[in-house]
């Protein structure tokens, strides 16, 4: 076989399942053997921004990486936003990038560029290969990297003439299960004092311990010890809704944040680092722990948050505490006028069980926590890493990772458009994405952050850059153009009966929301 196959087939021994791609030349024995290896699921994606963005929500969702195949330098530098995110969110990603020919990259082709240059800030491990020997030991040692906890990118480069000269089989070895690094019992017996000593105390969490499990057992230290439970503002993944343990997302703007943990004599982190606020401003703390409250470092982003909380458990004696519960309680479907709070109402109503909510509806969605937090339990994916685009993608990846789970991707109209090829692929692989764009027309969160940095009233330059009707967007045209059904709603009752009917249709539809 070539090195293209064999590259593929220990990817496939591995337990790689999907590529996302947007190849061009330099990948094309790679393209070829998809035809011979039909157990890896190749996703076509219109912008490498939607490659890097799927490859996140799949390993969300799936809890193991999927790889990508980009296109030379340029490929991958337009996949770097969303990998950005997928960097915040501790997705493993193994990202393969197309390279010239080993013997033509010193002729400095119009394509060539300095692919590891490009993918060091994304990447946890950067490997090329260098001969087609190698390339088995290579994808292995991509797996490996991916998968080092708590997940990271892995960039594997790999010239042309390495993938179409012949190899010999790939590696019967397979890829150890990745290891976590043992919790210090120091760090655990600080937590039980903290908890145990009669202040107020708050857990901040991130990572996997905000699904079920991991917050039941963090319910189970509240009702003991009275902790308040809290998790970073922005986070990869939580399962919420009736049945589970509620938790409390940071607040994004840093004076709310500062009020929320004001009072507290101890913060005990899981899976996360202090909080800092997004932007500084002039005279408010960047670091978002008031003054006078002690750290405790539980486990960090890379040990096993789960252990650590079930052995603070038992250490505090918390084992037979009965956890909060989430009761089932919906909300009424909004009416009245359409704006978020109404479409907040509706959503609360109307979420399918075991829905995938992707949320990039930012100042849209601010009311979206509370009117779902009794919804039927569901998943919940935000943008970790404040790059706007991710929404769609993110759709994307979920639903190829959960297939029969109906994803509901809440889309700001100004972060759609970044990455709108997303809906292409929703349509081509007949995906079961409900999009729903929030049409107001503006960069609603650069008004505000005008607004709070002081800088006067905003005159004709600044609000041509903070508005996006002239022209007016249209969503529909847009969705349609790409296979996409849509219809555009200028009324709550409209949304409320056009949202029933979309979330009960399978495959991608998308609904225009002017508010």
């Amino acid at each position: 076989m070539n090195g293209a196959e064999c590259l593929l087939r220990t990817l496939l021994s591995e337990g790689v399942e999907v590529c996302f791609t947007n190849p061009g030349t330099s990948e094309m024995y790679f393209v070829a053997a998809l035809d011979r290896i039909k157990d890896i699921r190749p996703v076509l994606c219109l912008f490498e921004g939607v490659v890097s963005g799927a490859a996140d929500g799949y390993a969300r969702m799936a809890d193991k990486p999927a790889a990508t195949l980009l296109h030379l330098g340029p490929g991958l530098a337009n996949a770097l936003a969303n990998f950005h995110n997928a960097k915040k969110a501790r997705s493993p990603v193994i990202n393969i990038v197309g390279e010239h020919a080993t013997y033509h990259r010193e002729c400095d082709p119009p394509l060539g560029s300095d692919i590891a240059a490009f993918a060091a800030p994304v990447s946890g491990w950067i490997g090329t290969v260098e001969s087609p020997g190698e390339m088995s030991n290579y994808a292995q040692r991509a797996v490996a990297a991916a998968r080092q906890p708590p997940g990271q990118i892995a960039t594997l480069i790999v010239p042309a003439d390495c993938s179409w000269e012949d190899v010999a089989d790939p590696s019967t070895k397979t890829v150890p299960a990745p290891v976590y690094p043992e919790v210090d019992d120091k760090a655990v017996a600080s937590a039980a004092e903290a908890l145990l000593g009669g202040g107020q105390t708050a857990l901040l969490m991130n990572g996997k311990v905000l699904r079920a499990e991991g917050l039941a057992l963090a319910g189970r230290i509240a009702a003991r010890t009275g902790a308040r439970l809290f998790c970073d503002t922005f986070n990869a993944r939580i399962e919420r809704g009736a049945g589970r343990t509620p938790i409390f997302n940071l607040p994004y703007f840093p004076e709310q944040a500062l009020a929320t943990l004001s009072g507290l004599n101890h913060l005990i982190l899981v899976g996360t680092r202090p909080p800092v606020s997004f932007f500084a401003y002039p005279g408010i703390p960047n670091r978002l722990t008031p003054e006078g409250v002690n750290i405790h470092h539980l486990a960090g982003p890379e040990q096993n948050g789960l252990e650590a909380l079930q052995r603070l458990v038992e250490r505090i004696g918390a084992s037979g505490a009965t956890p909060r519960i989430q009761e089932g309680a919906r909300p009424q479907p909004g009416s009245g006028e359409m704006n978020p709070q109404t479409m907040a109402q509706s959503l609360g109503a109307l979420l399918p069980e075991h829905a995938v909510v992707v949320d990039e509806a930012l100042t849209g969605g601010l009311p979206l926590p509370s009117m779902t937090a009794g919804a039927p339990p569901h998943d919940w994916l935000a943008g970790t890493g404040g790059s706007i685009g991710l929404g769609s993608p993110l759709a994307v990846g979920a639903a190829v990772a959960c297939p029969g789970r109906r994803v509901l991707c809440l889309e700001a109209d100004g972060s759609g458009m970044y990455t709108l090829q997303a809906l292409w692929t929703q349509a081509r692989e007949s995906l079961d994405v409900t999009t729903v764009i929030y049409a107001n027309r503006a960069y609603r969160i650069l008004q505000m952050e005008h607004h709070r940095l002081g800088v006067g009233a905003p005159g004709t330059g600044a609000l041509s850059v903070m508005s996006l009707d002239h022209p007016a967007l249209d969503w529909v045209k847009l969705a349609q153009g790409m296979g996409v059904p849509a219809r555009r709603v200028t009324t709550i009752e409209e949304f409320n009966q056009t949202l029933e009917g979309f979330l009960r249709e399978p495959g991608p539809n998308l609904i225009e929301a002017i508010i």
